[in-house]
């Protein structure tokens, strides 16, 4: 039997259709769609664009994940992404993750509020300390680096190891692994035994997808409560356009914004990597988060700014 199309839903189609078909076409984003389609074709194009400007560098669509989530209203955030689901090495990024869970620990009265722990925690995020972020993982975990464990005790020591990873599981995180020190030259002793024994989550992986939500829930105040993030953005606050401020301020996403834009982040680097965790408020009244991974590029710095001045370009297009 045939049912005919009734004439709103056929028109709503043909509508549809003519939108899709339209963003297509258009090198810019659509400003007439719904905004979570929008936000796609912002970072689609913003990928696209620093892909052809990085192509004689030989940067691939592979080595590039991205997400971003417009705040403008931040009871609806809207997300886009590029590879936001693929598990990457985070390096220094995955100190948020340390950040978040240590707040968590003193809130519910795991983990002392002591003068050292917040001298460590400052360190970790706006420093990038390896070694506060060590003495972090140390009370966070109730585990300790050093000489090399029996079979059974190393075990034990896994199982604290994975405290931080259990409580993120708890808030339904997917494809993450935060239970590595960050580190200089190399594990040691009992974390070099684990490192080889506990595969494949021998070395920390984050996904953009993540990192996004993490961060955009420490902005919105909804991570652990409304004051420890306040307390959280505090560490994160930079300052892009202070030419003395460390590189997290100066370089990665900072780079890339308008004077009177506000940025906070956090950046990881290695030989490998390049990444960076940014929110940013511009002048207009835009806000967003913006996470980009880069691999086999650390040492291009252009990279991420390019990809965040696309994506601000966009952004300040009228709705």
């Amino acid at each position: 039997m045939n049912v005919p199309v009734r004439a709103p839903l056929s028109r709503a189609i043909l509508l549809i259709f003519a939108l899709v078909q339209t963003s297509l076409s258009q090198d810019r984003p659509s400003p007439g769609i719904r905004p979570e389609w929008r936000t796609q074709q912002v970072v689609d194009r913003a990928v696209r664009q620093t892909l052809e400007q990085f192509a004689e560098r030989k940067l691939e669509a592979g080595q590039l994940a991205v997400t971003l989530v417009n705040l403008r209203d931040p009871d609806k955030p809207v997300q886009g992404s590029h590879r936001g689901g693929q598990e990457i090495y985070p390096a220094s990024v995955v100190k948020l993750f340390y950040l978040v869970a240590a707040h968590r620990w003193m809130e519910d009265g795991k983990l002392a509020d002591t003068e050292e722990l917040r001298r460590a925690m400052r360190d970790m995020i706006v420093d990038s300390y390896n070694e506060a972020t060590g003495y972090v993982v140390d009370l966070l975990t109730e585990t300790t680096s050093g000489p090399e464990l029996s079979s059974t005790e190393l075990e034990v020591w896994y199982e604290k190891r994975n405290a931080v990873n259990r409580y993120f599981a708890s808030l339904g995180f997917q494809n993450i692994n935060v239970n590595r020190k960050p580190w200089c030259e190399g594990p040691y002793g009992r974390e070099r035994q684990s490192v080889n024994l506990h595969k494949p989550n021998h070395r920390n992986w984050l996904t953009t997808d993540a990192t996004a939500r993490l961060l955009t829930e420490i902005v919105t105040g909804r991570s652990v409560t409304p004051d420890r993030s306040r307390q959280m953005m505090d560490l994160l606050k930079r300052d892009p356009f202070n030419p003395k401020a460390e590189t997290q301020s100066r370089e990665y996403t900072g780079k890339a914004l308008p004077e009177g834009a506000k940025l906070w982040s956090k950046a990881g680097w290695t030989s490998e990597t390049r990444h960076d965790a940014a929110y940013v408020e511009l002048p207009d009244g835009n806000r967003f988060v913006l996470v980009v991974f880069t691999v086999n590029h650390a040492n291009e710095r252009e990279i991420i700014p390019a990809l965040a001045r696309a994506v601000i370009a966009d952004l300040l297009l009228p709705k």
